[in-house]
């Protein structure tokens, strides 16, 4: 093959060159065919050369690497992409997915890197990732009470460009900064205003998506069954999502934030106990999150210590009353309550110090967690004591473990479950977060332990959350409940993880799949399959 004298093509020889010794003895490389074809494909802006990196790069691990949440994922026997285009213009998107479906290769989309089973950058068959964070922007129309957000853009940089906009309107999503809006609102998007407004996905209003032709759709020529899926059936499932419309929300000037905590010397399993009954009941301006973690008591002993997280949308004079009133037994105080701006209300649900500036939340990566392994439930009926003694008992063996009680009611009691893919709405009290994490030096040994450990818990909350089908919760991925391993496209083995995840929108969703890509070009361990 003969190329021009130009940068692109003196950059395409040097990748093939160089691939070609590693593999001279081996079948044709299909990453050879795809870079070749990238520079063929949607000519406009800014070259792809500029986009793409393949292990000769120098950059390439850093890349890499930059949006690896789970460390657990990050060894060298980790699979490794065969490029990863950073893409910089939807034409680069297009191309990548043109030229990867026409040479055989599988993508998968990173957005913030967050998947908890890191399917947004690994796979077992050659492949390559198309990474998304140049995709930022965040556009915020205050007239109409909107923004279209980029997928690669941060939750953090959302609620920062709101903030800088407008003091009084918000977005409900999740309260880590550094998660993108791709993957987030695509299952979900969960966090502290969903009693009052639902979920993301029941506030958003158009999308852009590319799908397995190239050809960009938005909510009106995509179609309505498209837009349903998207919204909480996993947009990795069905296309690129390149941006989504949101609709913000209207916050007071000032809202109420605070954290109480509880020790098993103090009485928490009692706390942990009323609290069941009073957090899914309470008015929709409050939620109050319910996170049980390791902690040394003042002997320097371990035990258990649960952090009553709250967030009022209001001022502390109504809070209190309320409270102590329906909830005496936390024991809030006036000084534990703090009025905040709503955007400095983010910076604390983030973890940071009150005061923290809010420039942090423009932070991208952030701290890559160590190794970890997540799970969830969704419970609909009170756990007995004994249950929540047994779970406190369980994370002392374990030591790395912490769980997030987060309520339901409000709003989410009010949505139809077939309103959006995700069907967790009514009659659910909360949902429950599993998750330890331990590092790298542990060893093997370590990752088992851990691993089987909080299976075993998992295992032990079988009678007290809900069954038939046993749900979850689709943005804490987990591979345990269901997956299709070795490239597979089993719909038996996708309606059991289906089922939990989606419940009976699954069926829905299956059909719309085999409508938007009947042969199932984007495909994961646990994305939908066709018929």
């Amino acid at each position: 093959m003969k190329f021009p004298n130009s940068p692109l093509a003196l950059l395409i020889l040097s990748i093939l060159s160089s691939l070609s010794v590693s593999w001279a003895t081996s079948e044709p490389v299909p990453i050879n065919g795809f870079l070749e074809c990238l520079p063929k494909q949607f000519h406009s802006g800014r070259p792809i050369f500029e986009a793409v990196y393949t292990p000769q790069n120098t950059s390439f691990r850093s890349i890499l690497m930059a949006r690896i949440k789970n460390l657990r994922f990050s060894s060298p026997a980790t699979p490794k992409p065969l490029a990863i285009v950073a893409a910089k213009q939807e034409s680069h998107v297009q191309a990548t997915i043109v030229c990867a479906k026409q040479h055989g290769l599988q993508i998968r989309i990173r957005s913030g890197g967050h998947d908890f089973e890191g399917l947004s950058y690994i796979s077992h068959v050659p492949f390559v990732v198309l990474d998304m964070f140049h995709f930022q922007s965040v556009d915020v129309n205050v007239e109409d009470e909107s923004a279209w957000v980029e997928s690669g853009a941060t939750l953090g940089e959302t609620y920062y460009k709101i903030a800088e906009k407008t003091k009084v309107h918000g977005f409900p999503a999740g309260v880590c900064p550094t998660v993108g809006a791709g993957g987030h609102f695509s299952g979900g998007g969960y966090g502290n205003m969903m009693r009052k407004y639902g979920l993301s996905i029941d506030n958003i209003v158009d999308a852009k998506l590319v799908d397995a032709n190239g050809r960009i759709l938005d909510r009106k020529s995509m179609g309505e069954d498209i837009f349903w899926a998207l919204r909480g059936g996993g947009g990795a499932s069905f296309g690129v999502i390149l941006s989504w419309k949101l609709k913000l929300v209207r916050v007071p000037e000032k809202v109420t934030v605070f954290n109480v905590t509880k020790t098993l010397e103090q009485g928490v399993t009692d706390v942990l106990y009323k609290w069941q009954f009073v957090a899914p009941v309470f008015p929709k301006d409050l939620f109050l999150r319910a996170r049980s973690e390791i902690e040394n008591n003042t002997e320097g002993k371990k035990t258990v210590e649960v952090s009553f997280i709250g967030h009022f949308l209001g001022q502390t004079d109504k809070l209190l009353p309320l409270m102590n009133e329906t909830f005496p037994e936390l024991g809030l105080r006036r000084k534990d309550c703090h009025e905040v701006s709503w955007i400095e209300s983010v910076v604390f649900w983030a973890n940071f110090p009150l005061g923290t500036p809010i420039t942090i939340l423009l932070n991208q990566t952030g701290k890559p967690i160590p190794f970890y392994k997540g799970k969830s439930d969704y419970v609909k009926k009170p756990i007995p004591k004994k249950v929540i003694e047994y779970t406190f008992k369980a994370m002392l063996e374990i030591g790395n473990l912490w769980m997030a009680w987060n309520p339901h009611g409000g709003r989410m009691s009010e949505i139809s479950a077939s309103a959006t893919p995700y069907p967790h709405r009514a009659g659910n009290l909360y949902m429950i977060e599993y998750d330890t994490s331990w590092y790298q030096d542990e060893g093997i040994e370590a990752t088992n332990r851990y691993i089987h450990l909080i299976r075993k818990l998992y295992e032990k909350m079988t009678p007290f959350v809900s069954r038939n089908p046993r749900e979850a919760f689709q943005n804490y991925r987990d591979l345990d409940i269901g997956a299709n391993l070795y490239n597979q496209s089993n719909l038996l083995t996708a309606r059991v993880y289906g089922s939990k995840y989606f419940k009976g929108n699954f069926e829905r969703l299956v059909r719309v799949k085999t409508m938007v890509d009947p042969h199932n070009f984007f495909k994961h361990e646990q994305s939908i399959p066709p018929i």
